[in-house]
């Protein structure tokens, strides 16, 4: 069975100024990577968790901030090494610069012995549609094109 994840795709605005929130890997493997590095923030679960449970857990961990929703359910995706994200799209704002990720720990540099700790998410930012097709992981580009159909997301009166 494949690895599993659950996240959530926190938005902003209507229609044509729909933002996203995505947020950057953190440790030295995604340093100095940025286009295709970003994602939404999410985790994987176990087969005894509940995934938007997970989602919910995941988002607070990465950014601080607890959702309360209401949840639009996303079609799960499937990226490149077979990982299947479920996914929920959340209206909602926060300040990115306020972020709040909690960490890990690897051994780094590799085979030194030394072991370090790094943010598992070292920052986050609302980008547009068109900037976030740039910036994230191209798996989960069909988030934003689910998102982007989403009467919720087109129509300021729907809630």
């Amino acid at each position: 069975m494949p690895k599993q994840s659950a996240g959530i795709l926190l938005f902003r605005g209507h229609g044509p100024d729909l933002e996203v929130l995505l947020v950057h890997p953190g440790g030295p493997l995604w340093a100095r990577k940025d286009d295709g590095a970003w994602t939404i923030p999410k985790g994987e679960f176990t087969a005894d968790e509940e995934p938007l449970a997970a989602a919910r857990r995941e988002f607070a961990e990465e950014t601080g901030v607890a959702l309360t929703g209401p949840f639009h359910a996303l079609a799960p995706i499937r990226q490149r090494a077979g990982k299947v994200v479920h996914a929920w799209a959340c209206r909602g704002d926060c300040d990115p610069a306020a972020l709040r990720s909690n960490t890990f720990e690897i051994e780094w540099p590799p085979r030194s012995g030394r072991r370090q700790s790094f943010p598992e998410v070292d920052r986050a930012a609302f980008f547009s549609l068109a900037a976030a097709r740039t910036k994230m992981n191209p798996a989960q580009v069909d988030l934003l094109d689910q998102l982007a159909r989403l009467p919720v997301a087109l129509d300021p009166h729907v809630t």
